[in-house]
């Protein structure tokens, strides 16, 4: 199963992304580090803004944003791995 999305790759909203390999990719993620992967899945999944994940987290937007773009990065070597990491 894949999914449009622009997680993966943020100037390629069209790119296919392999849904098992994302919950794969999140699973490791969230072992490194759980509030990167909470951001992830509130922001991307819940739909959340910067603000709303702020509050919900009870973290600064800041630390949302700096998390956000982290995440996002760490998935899309992540995800450019396929099952080498698996």
């Amino acid at each position: 199963m894949t999914l449009d999305t622009s997680i993966a790759a943020p100037h390629s909203p069209s790119q296919e992304v392999d849904l098992l390999a994302l919950d794969q990719a999140l699973d490791r993620l969230a072992k490194m580090d759980f509030q990167q992967s909470q951001i992830i899945e509130l922001r991307y999944f819940g739909g959340l803004t910067i603000e709303d994940t702020s509050e919900f987290l009870g973290i600064s937007p800041a630390t949302v944003k700096r998390g956000w773009t982290s995440a996002r990065a760490w998935l899309l070597r992540e995800m450019g791995r396929g099952d080498a990491h698996a």
